[in-house]
């Protein structure tokens, strides 16, 4: 039987593009594992996809995967749909998928889910450690 592990993620970007930051959150039991990063320049969508990939790489044997996010696009990947921009992060996500059984959860964002919340909060604050000088939070 494989751990179940629950992967919590949100990406942040202040601007669309600019600044970006991820957030991933893995539990298994009483086990927590943080992972927060993100770029100079990017986009939202990138940072969505990135919080899940990085969590998955964190990985070390199969497991069966509840990705919770808040993210449509995120969702939407994950159950079958296309991606005509991020394909590098896509198959790099598909590839990672592939050595899992994973489901999805979403969630609503900003509704008080509070790993949803502490995504959302470490995600903004690892997009604000790459922000630029001038650029503005949105």
């Amino acid at each position: 039987m494989y751990a179940h592990v629950y992967l919590y993620t949100d990406g942040s970007c202040l601007g669309n593009p600019g600044p970006g930051g991820y957030a991933a959150i893995l539990q298994a039991r009483s086990h927590e594992k943080v992972l927060t990063g993100g770029a100079a320049h990017t986009t939202n969508n990138r940072m969505e996809l990135t919080a899940v990939i990085e969590g998955l790489k964190a990985l070390t044997r199969r497991c069966r995967v509840t990705v919770v996010t808040d993210s449509q696009y995120v969702v939407a990947i994950l159950t079958g749909g296309g991606a005509k921009a991020n394909r590098d992060l896509v198959e790099q996500m598909h590839r990672l998928l592939a050595q899992h059984t994973v489901t999805v959860q979403q969630v609503r964002g900003h509704q008080g889910h509070p790993l949803n919340e502490r995504a959302d909060a470490l995600a903004q604050a690892a997009a604000r450690s790459y922000q630029e000088d001038g650029a503005c939070a949105r």
